[in-house]
């Protein structure tokens, strides 16, 4: 039961402390489209893909004192930041998750801005159609963040930079 919790746990300690529910939710997804073994359902929403799953275990995670969330006011908002616990870590020491270049792929990710790590998990979400149609979609959908074509070009460049890092080293 514990061992997709676990995985979660890993991708946040490898990143040392992500910062914002949205980046959290991107970056596993993200690890997921390139291959590793994250099995939470993801479906399209307002901010791209998005899985009620994950939601759920990282609130598991933080009542079962696995997971530290910090709730800070930020302007007009809230943002959390997530890291794990001693009591996070303990666990993870004793269920070793094993996923290869993981942290690698994560630190990179948890070094990108929330908006650029939206974009990229929009286009691996339509990564099945043609350049073109994913652009347009993104230009339609995503149009409040005035996307650029650089910038779906450099989304494209960081996919394939990252499947390089994921079966590389």
């Amino acid at each position: 039961m514990l061992k997709d919790h676990a995985k979660i746990m890993h991708a946040i300690a490898a990143s040392s402390e992500i910062t914002g529910r949205k980046k959290l939710q991107k970056m596993v997804y993200i690890a997921k489209k390139i291959d590793f073994p994250f099995h939470e359902k993801f479906a399209f929403h307002f901010y791209g893909p998005y899985s009620e799953e994950l939601t759920l275990r990282i609130e598991e995670l933080c009542n079962m004192g696995f997971l530290n969330e910090v709730k800070e006011k930020k302007g007009g908002y809230y943002q959390y930041r997530y890291s794990l616990t001693e009591t996070g870590t303990e666990f993870l020491s004793l269920n070793e998750v094993e996923m290869a270049h993981l942290e690698d792929c994560l630190r990179d990710m948890n070094g990108q801005s929330a908006r650029f790590l939206e974009l990229v998990s929009t286009v691996l979400y339509f990564e099945g159609l043609p350049k073109e149609e994913v652009q347009e979609k993104i230009f339609t959908l995503k149009s409040k963040q005035r996307y650029t074509e650089e910038e779906v070009d450099r989304a494209y460049e960081y996919i394939t930079d990252l499947k390089g890092k994921a079966r590389i080293h």
